[in-house]
C-alpha cells in the first residue's frame, strides 16, 4: 500500500450518491493517508464484532432507551471508550483506527463509532453537528432524546443541549432549531477533516494541512474558503503557481470578501517573484 491508495479510496467512496457513502470506510480512508499500511477491513471487522457483542446483550423488549443503555454499558464500561480531555488536539483523536485501538477520541469520532455500532444492530442514529460539539440521536421523528458520546453516552434533552453549548462558549447560548438538524454524510466527513485541518495548521504541519484541504475540496469543489486556504497553504509551501490559481478563483467568487485586499496583495507578490500563471 502507499500514500495514494488512501486518496484514491476516499475519492471513490465520496463519489457515490450521498445515501450510499459509508462513513466508517471514508474515515478509514482518511486515516490511510496518515498510515499507508492500514488495512480498513481490520477495523470494519472490529466494528462488526462490537455490534455483535451489543446485539447479544439487547433486552427482549427493544425500547430505544434500553438499547441506548445497552450500547452505553458495553461501549463505556466493558470496552472503556472515553473522551480524550487530556490531549484533545492530538491528531490521533481524529483517525478512526487510532480511536478504535486506543478507545479514546473527540466527540465526532466517538460519535462515529457509536453510530456504526447502532447501524449494525438495526438501530439507526444520526449525527447532530451543534456548534462546537457533536452529538447523536435516534433516527426517528420527534425522538426528543440525544446522546453525547464524548460524555459517556449521557442522555440529553433539548434544554440540556442548550446548557451544554452555554458551557462550551462560557456564555448564554440560545438553542436554534438548526443546531439540532442531522448532518449529511458529506457534512460529517467535512467536519472530521476540518478538525484535522486546524490541528495541522496550529502545529505548522502545512503539507498535511494541504492534504486535508485537498480532500475537503473533493467533497465541496466550489467552496471558496477551502480554495483560499489551499492557495494560502501552497503559497507558504512555495507552490506559487497553484496558489495564484486558487487566489484568482477565490476573488472571482468573493470579490468583496473581507480579506480580498490581502489576497490581491499576495497575487501581486507572486507576480513580483516572476512566476507566471
Amino acid at each position: 500500500m502507499n500514500f495514494y491508495l488512501g486518496r484514491k479510496n476516499f475519492t471513490r467512496e465520496i463519489s457515490q450518491p450521498e445515501s450510499e457513502i459509508d462513513l466508517a470506510k471514508a474515515a478509514l480512508y482518511i486515516a490511510q493517508e496518515e498510515y499507508p499500511d492500514l488495512d480498513p477491513e481490520e477495523y470494519l471487522n472490529s466494528l462488526d464484532i462490537m455490534a455483535e457483542e451489543v446485539r447479544e446483550r439487547l433486552p427482549d423488549t427493544p425500547y430505544p432507551m434500553k438499547i441506548i443503555q445497552t450500547i452505553n454499558s458495553y461501549f463505556y464500561e466493558d470496552l472503556g471508550f472515553q473522551g480524550n480531555n487530556d490531549d484533545y488536539y492530538n491528531p490521533k483523536n481524529s483517525f478512526l483506527n487510532d480511536v478504535i485501538d486506543n478507545r479514546t477520541g473527540i466527540p465526532i469520532t466517538l460519535s462515529l463509532v457509536y453510530l456504526e455500532i447502532a447501524k449494525r444492530i438495526d438501530f439507526p442514529m444520526v449525527g447532530i453537528g451543534m456548534p462546537g460539539h457533536f452529538i447523536i440521536r435516534p433516527e426517528f421523528e420527534n425522538a426528543g432524546i440525544f446522546v453525547d458520546p464524548f460524555e459517556g453516552g449521557e442522555i440529553l434533552f433539548e434544554q440540556d443541549c442548550e446548557e451544554r453549548l452555554s458551557e462550551i462558549y462560557q456564555q448564554p447560548v440560545k438553542l436554534e432549531p438548526i443546531f439540532l438538524e442531522p448532518v449529511t454524510s458529506k457534512q460529517f466527513i467535512a467536519r472530521m477533516l476540518t478538525n484535522l485541518k486546524f490541528i495541522y495548521i496550529n502545529q505548522q504541519e502545512l503539507a498535511k494541512a494541504l492534504g486535508i484541504v485537498e480532500r475537503l475540496l473533493l467533497l465541496f469543489p466550489e467552496h471558496p474558503i477551502e480554495l483560499r486556504d489551499r492557495g494560502l497553504l501552497n503559497y507558504q509551501l512555495n507552490g506559487y503557481t497553484k496558489a495564484a490559481e486558487d487566489f484568482q478563483q477565490y476573488l472571482e467568487m468573493l470579490p468583496n470578501a473581507e480579506d480580498a485586499d490581502t489576497i490581491r496583495a499576495l497575487l501581486i507578490n507572486i507576480r513580483r517573484l516572476g512566476i507566471g500563471y
